[in-house]
C-alpha cells in the first residue's frame, strides 16, 4: 500500500490502513464478475485481455482509455518498458480491437498519447474506428530538457464506429473567457456579457485546450499515480460525448479519473484497472464523489479559464 508523510497543507488522497478492509470489499475481482456479471458501476481488479472477454459486447456509450505510453515508467511496482515503434503498435493491437468491440454503434471513443506515441494509436485505431479529430492539449507542467524542447503537450484522439450517428453536445463544453476589449454594438455588448467580477464570453471548443491543469499537491482529487488525468480534462470528453444515464468504460482506470468524472456529472461507469493500490485510490475517489460533485475548472455549467479561481 502507498503510504507518504504529507505536509500539512498537501491534500493528496491517502489510503489509512483501517479503511482499506472496506475498500477492497467494494472493488470487482474477476471472480466476482465472472459469478454475477455485474459490472454496472464497478472498479474491477483484473488484467484487462482476462476482463474483456468477461464484459458484453457494444455496452459503453463512450469509451476513455489512458494506455502507457511508450515510455518506461514504473506504476505501483509494475513495470512498462520503452519499446520499438513496431512493438508498441503491436502491443496496442493486442488489446485496443477489444476494447473497441465494447463500443456502442453510435458510441465515442477517446485515446490519450504524447507525441512519441501518437503515430502509433493513429494507425492502431484507424484500423478499428474512423477518427475525427486530434485534441491536443497544454500540459502546465511540462518536464524540462536540456538538449531539447520541453514536453509541453499532450494528445486525444477521438474517433467513432458511424461518423453518421454519434452524440456530440456543443453547448455543454463551451469555455468561458474574459473578454480583454470589449465590441459593442448601438451601445450594447456584442456575443459577450457584463457581469459583477468582469466582461465574459462563451466561446466554442476548438481541439486546443490551454485550460488545463495537471492534478497536484494542493488539489483534493491528486493522488500518487504517476500519469494521472486531471477531473477537468475528462469533464469536457463526458459532457461532450455522453447523456446523462449513459455508461463510460476506462479499460486502464489508473486512480479513477474517468469513473469519478462520470460518477459527478450523472454518468454510469465501469473501469478496469490491474493494480490494487490504485483501485483502492478509486474506490475512495468514488466514495467521496458522494458527497462532493465539484470539478475544478468547471462550475455554473461553463469551463472557465486556467487560474480563473473557479
Amino acid at each position: 500500500m502507498i503510504t507518504k508523510s504529507r505536509a500539512p497543507r498537501n491534500r493528496t488522497l491517502t489510503l489509512i490502513p483501517e479503511e482499506v478492509a472496506q475498500l477492497k470489499n467494494q472493488i470487482t475481482s474477476l471472480e466476482d464478475l465472472k459469478n454475477n456479471k455485474d459490472y454496472l458501476n464497478k472498479t474491477i481488479q483484473g488484467d484487462i485481455l482476462q476482463t474483456l472477454p468477461l464484459l458484453p459486447e457494444a455496452f459503453a456509450d463512450l469509451i476513455i482509455i489512458d494506455p502507457p505510453y511508450n515510455l518506461s515508467k514504473n506504476f505501483n511496482g509494475l513495470n512498462f518498458n520503452a519499446r520499438s515503434e513496431a512493438d508498441y503498435e503491436k502491443y496496442l493491437e493486442s488489446w485496443l480491437p477489444e476494447v473497441c468491440k465494447k463500443l456502442k454503434d453510435n458510441g465515442s471513443l477517446y485515446i490519450c498519447g504524447d507525441w512519441k506515441c501518437t503515430s502509433a494509436l493513429q494507425r492502431a485505431l484507424s484500423k478499428e474506428l474512423v477518427i475525427l479529430n486530434r485534441i491536443t492539449w497544454q500540459r502546465e507542467k511540462g518536464r524540462g530538457a536540456s538538449a531539447n524542447w520541453k514536453n509541453g503537450m499532450e494528445d486525444i484522439w477521438f474517433a467513432v464506429k458511424n461518423p453518421k450517428d454519434y452524440y456530440f453536445n456543443l453547448e455543454a463544453v463551451k469555455q468561458k473567457r474574459r473578454v480583454i476589449a470589449p465590441y459593442k454594438e448601438n451601445g450594447k455588448p456584442k456575443d459577450w456579457n457584463q457581469e459583477e467580477d468582469g466582461n465574459f464570453r462563451l466561446t466554442c471548443p476548438s481541439n486546443f485546450w490551454d485550460d488545463i491543469s495537471i492534478p497536484f499537491w494542493s488539489m483534493p482529487e491528486n493522488t500518487d499515480h504517476p500519469t494521472q488525468k486531471p477531473e477537468k480534462l475528462y469533464a469536457k470528453l463526458v459532457l461532450a460525448s455522453s447523456k446523462e444515464g449513459d455508461l463510460v468504460f476506462d479499460p486502464f482506470l489508473g486512480s479513477g479519473t474517468a469513473s469519478v468524472v462520470a460518477k459527478k456529472l450523472g454518468r454510469n461507469y465501469c473501469g478496469i484497472e490491474l493494480n490494487q493500490d490504485y483501485c483502492l485510490f478509486a474506490q475512495k475517489r468514488l466514495n467521496l464523489a458522494e458527497e462532493d460533485k465539484s470539478i475544478q475548472g468547471y462550475s455554473d455549467g461553463v469551463f472557465w479559464e486556467r487560474n480563473s479561481g473557479k
